[in-house]
């Protein structure tokens, strides 16, 4: 046996376990996602119900990350109260503990090598001859990952116990248990998974590395630093992300603190449930684990609704004006506010163009002069936007549809309003086949290619005609180029299932292919008719609306002859 450490055999356990735990964790979200997420949502409706879901949730995924990650999209949602919220993170800190266990039982107390490589290959056998069954693969990446979670960690036991034959445990520095959990925090926080750090020190604590007090002060620390996760990904997000995360790390913080000021009490409890924690140290570790969290959460729940109003204080929710026009408008005075939604509905229009421009990563400027102010917003942030733009517009007009309007006046904002549902359902449209124009991009198709180039050509040439007629005033003229820009749209959707057949009869496309491209080509026809029809409904008075289906009628009767 090696009479020196050996660092890269530390490193790769630590490796093999990080990625058994991933492994795990990615198995248990596809075996029951929908499950766990209805399960935490419909089990978060009091406070200590809240607790035991995060509990029970974060036991079963062994990821306190994957269930902070579904309350922060709950209470985004308005579906999960912040209260509720800071319960099921509280009960999170109570299942990770789990894992303490879980290595500690199961990791030193017997064979791994027996345990883990029939789990190993099992598991793999299973990808190869099962993988096509979603099902059944996402159950042996489950034992792939738990027979590796173990591999990992026997290498790591071995590394360290061939450092014990070196190393004299008398000779490491006292710096008091305060250093011992800094030193937690900063493996956690690097390895960004504290259960790695557990397994770390229990690790050292079972090979007599470190002892029990020093263990016990890393594991607290690793509990701190288990938050930078969730920090991180707070910074510059929304303030709901801000307020979960510091919730988290205030209730870690505190645990911590508590946890090691009775570090001498829990020894003493630890002594009577298990007796010596020098003897059973690594099962004692596991217990104090568990003890200070529990702690933690039940000095926090008389305070969850306090700390739930606190953090509203100090992330306050962003007031986001996104009408350009109507915050400026009294909805009493029906001229103005009239005029004021159709220059909010111009607007909303525009910020479409824009929104299905960037979908298709076309330059804006190619079609609008200057910079866009929605630049900065990624497409989820600006489809959101859309949306919020809508539902002040409605608001606004509910508003004034209490007072008297004339029957004129009434038929006008129903038929902005009308507008203002198709501007939406264009963006909608183009969303819906994102991922699509993803795809596309990568084919190495050629035809597949040169049609993705021609769907943006086409956008842009009528994105350019429509923009001109926003804020147009010769509104037969408007009619005209609306009623073109239709006949061209038809004869383009023609054109593109006639060179579909084409390709198809060659063999040139393949099942996938054809149907993805037949795809984005109805929901590019649809958004582009969508806008042409809004841009009808707030331009043009009911004369010139039937000119424009007049000019339809007889562009469609032209295309029959």
């Amino acid at each position: 046996m090696s009479e020196t450490f050996d660092i890269w055999k530390l490193l790769a356990g630590l490796g093999i376990f990080l990625f058994g735990m991933f492994l795990m964790e990615e198995a248990v979200k596809n075996l029951a996602g929908r499950s766990f997420k209805k399960f935490i949502r419909t089990s978060t409706t009091g406070r200590i119900r809240s607790i035991v879901s995060g509990a029970s949730v974060t036991a079963i995924l062994q990821s306190s990350s994957a269930v902070s990650l579904m309350v922060l999209a709950f209470v985004g949602a308005g579906i999960m109260a912040m209260d509720n919220a800071i319960g099921v993170i509280l009960g999170s800190n109570i299942g990770t503990t789990v894992t303490a266990w879980i290595v500690a039982y199961f990791g030193f107390k017997i064979d791994i090598e027996a345990f883990s490589l029939p789990l190993i290959g099992i598991g793999g056998l299973g990808l190869i001859f099962l993988g096509k069954s979603e099902r059944y693969s996402n159950l042996s990446r489950l034992l792939v990952g738990f027979g590796f979670l173990f591999m990992g960690l026997d290498y790591m036991k071995q590394s360290v116990t061939e450092l014990t034959e070196t190393f004299d445990i008398a000779s490491l520095p006292d710096y008091g248990i305060i250093v011992y959990a800094l030193v937690g925090i900063l493996l956690t926080a690097t390895m960004q998974s504290s259960s790695a750090t557990i397994a770390i020190v229990l690790t050292a604590l079972n090979a007599h590395v470190i002892g029990f007090h020093m263990a016990a002060a890393m594991v607290v620390g690793a509990n701190v630093g288990t938050t930078a996760t969730v920090i991180l990904g707070a910074i510059g997000g929304t303030q709901t992300k801000k307020r979960v995360a510091l919730s988290h790390f205030t209730f870690n913080l505190v645990s911590a603190i508590i946890g090691l000021a009775l570090l001498p009490v829990l020894v003493m409890l630890i002594e009577l449930i298990i007796g010596s924690p020098t003897e059973n140290a690594v099962i004692g570790v596991a217990l104090y684990h568990t003890l200070f969290n529990t702690i933690g959460v039940l000095v926090f729940v008389p305070f969850i609704g306090i700390l739930a109003k606190l953090l509203i204080k100090v992330y306050p929710d962003k007031v986001t004006q996104v009408t350009e026009f109507l915050h400026n408008v009294s909805p009493t005075v029906s001229d103005a506010a009239i005029a004021g939604i159709q220059n909010e509905i111009t607007h909303l229009i525009k910020e479409t163009l824009e929104y299905n421009l960037k979908t298709l990563r076309i330059d804006v400027s190619l079609v609008f002069a200057g910079k866009p102010k929605s630049t900065k917003l990624s497409l989820d942030e600006h489809y959101e936007k859309l949306n919020l733009l809508q539902a002040e517009i409605f608001s606004f007009a509910s508003i004034m549809q209490t007072e008297e309007l004339d029957t004129q006046e009434t038929a006008l904002v129903n038929r902005q309003l009308h507008a203002a549902r198709m501007a939406l359902h264009s963006a909608k449209a183009i969303k819906d086949v994102r991922h699509n124009f993803d795809d596309f991009d990568a084919s190495e198709s050629p035809f597949v290619t040169q049609t993705n180039a021609e769907f943006r050509k086409r956008l842009i040439e009528l994105y350019l005609k429509l923009s001109g007629l926003l804020g147009e005033t010769q509104h037969a003229e408007v009619a005209s180029k609306l009623n073109r820009s239709l006949k061209r749209i038809a004869k383009e959707d023609t054109a593109f299932v006639k060179s579909i057949a084409e390709q198809t009869s060659k063999g040139a496309l393949q099942d996938m292919e054809i149907s993805d491209l037949l795809l984005v080509n109805r929901a590019f026809i649809q958004s582009s008719r969508q806008l042409i029809f809004a841009i009808k409904e707030m331009t043009l008075n009911d004369d010139e609306v039937k000119l424009f289906d007049q000019l339809t009628d007889q562009a469609e009767d032209i295309d029959e002859d």
